[in-house]
């Protein structure tokens, strides 16, 4: 009897938890963000514009727009089905730290966690998250104000190569870092 239980209880979780593709978001964003955030739950991606009728022309810091300084940050890649930071992402994640505390201090930062199309969407999602707030931790042990940083997951909703080889996957277990203003 206890066994039917058991079974019955998981196999309604299942049943109950592949219905939705929705990104698992950082808990510290904005209350106007998470209502942008959820009124687009019904895509495979959410897209949230935080640039909404703001050009890059008109953020300036200096000689640099945002879209500048967005470009001289490095994603940092992972390992198959991991989150910890790599030796090769710990110097890309000081790199972008001296960036954030020098010319972009004045724009909050957002990590969007990505993963390869390997696995279930709910498990891509909470490993995209959990490779955002690794990065997350390490900006901040560099120096980076916790409070300018927000986290976002896409699972493998958002893959920058398609092909079905090793080498495409690798790049598509990545942290990617925008600027917001």
């Amino acid at each position: 009897m206890k066994n039917v239980l058991v079974y019955s209880s998981v196999v309604l979780m299942l049943l109950a938890g592949c219905s939705s593709k929705t990104p698992a978001i950082d808990e510290t964003q904005t209350g106007a963000e998470s209502s942008q955030m959820e009124s687009a739950a019904d895509a495979d991606t959410v897209v949230v514009d935080e640039n909404a009728g703001v050009s890059d022309s008109t953020i300036e810091i200096g000689e640099e727009t945002m879209s500048a300084l967005e470009s001289q940050m490095d994603s940092i890649y992972f390992a198959f089905d991991k989150f910890d930071i790599s030796m090769e992402a710990s110097s890309k994640l000081q790199t972008n730290a001296a960036l954030m505390q020098g010319k972009a201090a004045a724009f909050n930062i957002k990590i969007e966690g990505n993963c390869d199309e390997w696995g279930s969407d709910e498990y891509n999602f909470a490993l995209g998250l959990k490779r955002a707030k690794a990065a997350k931790d390490a900006l901040v042990a560099e120096g980076v104000s916790a409070e300018r940083i927000s986290m976002v997951s896409y699972g493998e909703s958002n893959p920058v190569c398609v092909e079905k080889t090793q080498e495409c996957w690798a790049k598509n277990r990545r942290d990617d870092f925008k600027l917001l203003p």
